[in-house]
């Protein structure tokens, strides 16, 4: 029996009903890490899932374990004597989900290209109007409005108006700046281009939406859980309402936006930590996600 599907049915599952599952839950705000590599997860348990169900699709009447020898002979990989010239139906099986694949790093590609391009345009206009403070080390910029931000990549700059720096306190600044330095720290620009590429070829899909979105915010919430290891949380969140006015230029991390009230809800409520039982099902969970589809394709009786 062809896996298809079994295979189209739980691509169904994961793509529409998983994120609601996941945006119900409460773990994701006291873990946002952990729910970052679990959004991840899922995404590329849909792609890989939906690449196999496009395989077997175009061979109705093949069982998957058949059906990777003819996918490694098709692509040139001699296959000894079970190796035979592939038909087109091979041929359009591994198209398929090779389509899918170079859509996906071709979209990542131009999504980081495009991200880069802007943020070197703007790291030139900060060297004609911006100020470097060593003792802030970042880049100082004439604005009335209370801001911080930072251009992450291979010549990351950290950014903050002048306003910041009068209105406030040394501890507040530092938590700000803090802040921005974990984005460049952890390469954040690079894991939420991920999921732009995602949503860019699933742009229809739940889940390529909601991973999107929630990625943006949980990244910002580890940048605040960085910040919290050396500052109060009352600095934080004070220095976070006088920066929420603040916005950062397109593909750049603000520490202002709209954001701005949910992290600080989370903030001075204190969240808990996660319960490691919790955190190591989670964890246990978000590795194992990605290879379901394998085990459904392989399933007795497909």
């Amino acid at each position: 029996m062809n896996a298809a599907p079994a295979l189209l049915g739980y691509t169904a599952i994961i793509g529409f009903a998983a994120p609601r599952l996941i945006l119900r839950s409460a773990w994701p705000h006291r873990a946002p890490a952990l729910a970052v590599a679990a959004w991840h997860a899922v995404a590329a348990s849909f792609c890989l899932s939906a690449a196999l169900a496009a395989y077997q699709l175009a061979t109705p009447t093949g069982h998957f374990h058949a059906g990777l020898v003819g996918f490694l002979h098709a692509c040139g990989v001699e296959g000894g004597a079970a190796a035979t010239d592939p038909t087109a139906a091979d041929q359009l099986a591994v198209a398929l989900p090779s389509a899918l694949a170079l859509a996906l790093v071709v979209s990542f590609v131009v999504h980081v290209t495009r991200a880069g391009r802007a943020r070197a345009r703007h790291r030139d206009a900060l060297d004609k109007v911006g100020i470097h403070s060593p003792r802030l080390r970042a880049t100082v910029l004439s604005h009335d409005t209370p801001a911080a931000y930072c251009l992450p990549g291979r010549h990351s700059r950290i950014v903050v108006s002048d306003a910041a720096v009068r209105l406030l306190s040394h501890e507040q600044l530092d938590a700000v700046l803090e802040h921005e330095r974990a984005h460049v720290a952890g390469r954040h620009h690079l894991v939420l281009a991920v999921m732009e590429a995602f949503a860019t070829v699933f742009r229809w899909l739940p889940l390529a939406r909601h991973a999107k979105e929630q990625t943006a915010i949980l990244l910002e919430m580890v940048a605040d859980d960085r910040a919290l290891r050396s500052h109060e949380r009352d600095v934080l969140a004070s220095a976070m309402y006088e920066m929420a006015a603040g916005r950062a230029p397109k593909s750049a991390f603000g520490a202002g936006g709209h954001t701005v009230l949910i992290r600080m809800q989370r903030i001075l409520d204190g969240h808990r930590g996660t319960h490691p039982g919790l955190w190591g099902s989670v964890a246990a969970a978000a590795a194992a996600v990605p290879l379901l589809p394998l085990l459904v394709a392989c399933a007795p009786g497909h």
